[in-house]
């Protein structure tokens, strides 16, 4: 006898554009009408979650003083964490042969050296940024040199502070970081690898959604945030790149993603010098 076949809940345009306009409204995402069966693939997991059956009752959920933090859970579930070690690799090239020897003097002088990994998803690019620092300068440890990496969605970023990677994630890795600086681990029933303590002691995890407040004191040398402004609007990116020149130091960088450019209509005083790679003056 077959099962009776379970069908998805609708979800009507009205109920679309609630979740649209609070995506945007609350983190700058955007989606088209041309997204809304990703829209709805992705909350009807909310939903299942939550035991929700209908669309329009959990836009009355969330749009109600008690779904302020179901709202956040949705935000997560609607943004993209796709991630890899060393990705768009001629940026780890430049870091490495370039601009971190540069901050290395600077940190062996008694200076103090501050990247920023903004939109760090499931952290393999802080602990790329991480390893290239530490296979250069094996004594960073003791230098005042240090990684922020901050994400949207506070799930996310506990994915990232475990360390803890499957092989399939590691395997693109150069042999030699491989061996030095992962070794075989276990989670509950599922084995991987476990990033080395020198590594994660240099980074600092932290929640943060780029349309609020930064609450970070000082200024960074060096800002990733790659693949990240991609999924807002113009208008939203032209607020945000001013920001992020507030925040880098003079000479700092600035590494963004490969579909990704600072406006010509922006007043800022990035200098573009390389393939997504931008600098402020001294």
């Amino acid at each position: 006898m077959h099962q009776p076949q379970q069908h998805s809940p609708d979800m009507s345009e009205a109920d679309f554009q609630v979740i649209a306009d609070i995506a945007h409204q609350e983190a700058g995402l955007v989606f088209t009408p041309e997204k809304a069966s990703l829209v709805r693939s992705r909350i009807n997991r909310r939903l299942r979650k939550l035991g929700i059956k209908r669309f329009s009752d959990y836009i009355a959920y969330i749009t109600s003083p008690k779904g302020e933090g179901e709202r956040k859970s949705m935000i997560y579930s609607l943004t993209t964490n796709i991630s890899s070690f060393f990705r768009e690799s001629h940026h780890f090239d430049l870091f490495a042969n370039k601009v971190f020897p540069q901050l290395l003097s600077n940190a062996r002088n008694g200076g103090r050296v501050r990247i920023w990994s903004a939109g760090c998803s499931s952290g393999q690019e802080p602990y790329s940024i991480a390893m290239t620092m530490h296979s250069i300068a094996p004594d960073i440890t003791k230098l005042d040199i240090k990684v922020l990496a901050t994400d949207i969605d506070a799930d996310v970023l506990e994915v990232a502070k475990t360390g803890f990677y499957h092989s399939s994630e590691i395997e693109n890795i150069i042999e030699n970081y491989r061996t030095e600086y992962f070794s075989p681990s276990t989670s509950g029933t599922q084995n991987g690898y476990l990033i080395d303590n020198r590594i994660r002691s240099l980074i600092t995890f932290r929640e943060l959604n780029l349309l609020h407040d930064w609450p970070m004191n000082g200024l960074f040398d060096a800002i990733f945030c790659r693949n990240v402004v991609i999924y807002f609007d113009e208008a939203t990116q032209l607020r945000l790149w001013p920001r992020f020149e507030k925040a880098t130091a003079p000479k700092g960088w600035l590494f963004v993603g490969h579909s990704e450019r600072l406006s010509e209509k922006l007043d800022t005083s990035f200098q573009n010098v390389g393939p997504t790679t931008y600098r402020l003056p001294n």
